[in-house]
């Protein structure tokens, strides 16, 4: 609720959330200039020079921070996230910008011409997840302790979605820094820094090590798993002995018996579509329902 109140108190036509950025992460955001009243009066979408990341230069002391912290966050970014007055969006939408398909890009920059737009200054946890890397960072911190960001705040609790699924099954395993979701099967596994998703199978002598393992939507059966493995399948999940690093597994893939799947050649980009393999700043990620056959190495 600051954040509507703030909009209320600013009696501001749109209000935008923003973060304070220094120069490292400006250029990957969308900025916002402001005046002395937090009113945005220029706009700029990941400036991709040292000029025009200057040009977004502000003094972000308006904002509560100390000269310390306005030098080493000169920067606004736009989270993406507004408050509007109902008036001004159904006028904006219906009458001003009816073929418009874009807030941030569209919109909004045109609406700070002549309406009351300022800024809303967030100063807790937030990260933009739109890349591979940042989405595979952001998830392994949740495994971490401290982490960055809480679930279990008594305060403002996360829940999931009731999927009225068994508790995960760990048996016999080493576990550390870890977050293994429910309907999970591990046995006799070693998994450090990883996040083990929904219905995830991991099978016997697997290590899994900086890895997110994203689970299944659906269990298969001992008979289907034997009919998969008679016509050469291999069954969703980990395959026993299999050994996973720094890799992104999206649901319901296939990963065999002994695999490696830790970029052996180091390389940062790589694509086999057909295949469903992607590397991406050098975490490997394998596409949803793709198969890894047994004793492959990636």
């Amino acid at each position: 609720m600051k954040f509507v109140n703030y909009h209320r108190e600013m009696n501001a036509d749109i209000t935008i959330a923003c973060l304070p950025n220094g120069p490292e992460k400006a250029k990957e955001f969308g900025l916002m200039k402001i005046d002395e009243n937090r009113r945005v009066v220029a706009f700029a979408e990941k400036p991709k020079t040292d000029e025009a990341l200057a040009a977004m230069h502000v003094d972000t002391t308006v904002f509560g921070l100390t000269d310390e912290e306005a030098k080493a966050m000169p920067y606004i970014a736009s989270m993406g996230i507004y408050v509007f007055k109902k008036k001004v969006l159904l006028e904006l939408l219906n009458d001003k910008f009816p073929k418009a398909n874009d807030f941030g890009g569209e919109i909004i920059p045109e609406a700070a011409k002549d309406m009351n737009v300022v800024a809303f200054p967030f100063f807790g946890y937030w990260q933009d997840i739109g890349t591979i890397k940042s989405f595979f960072e952001e998830n392994l911190k949740l495994a971490r302790q401290p982490a960055d960001f809480e679930f279990y705040d008594p305060q403002s609790p996360i829940y999931t979605s009731p999927r009225v699924l068994p508790p995960a099954s760990i048996i016999d395993c080493h576990v550390k820094d870890a977050l293994i979701a429910q309907g999970a099967s591990v046995s006799k596994a070693s998994i450090s820094n990883a996040v083990i998703g929904l219905r995830a199978s991991i099978g016997e002598g697997c290590t899994i090590q900086d890895a997110m393992v994203m689970g299944a939507d659906y269990y298969e059966s001992d008979e289907q798993m034997a009919k998969v493995v008679a016509k050469g399948g291999v069954p969703i999940g980990i395959g026993a002995g299999t050994l996973i690093r720094n890799a992104i597994i999206d649901k319901n893939a296939r990963i065999g018996q002994n695999v490696q799947i830790i970029n052996k050649d180091g390389v940062e980009e790589f694509t086999d579509a057909e295949k469903g393999i992607y590397i991406r700043n050098g975490i490997v990620v394998i596409q949803n329902s793709a198969t890894v056959p047994d004793g492959t190495i990636i």
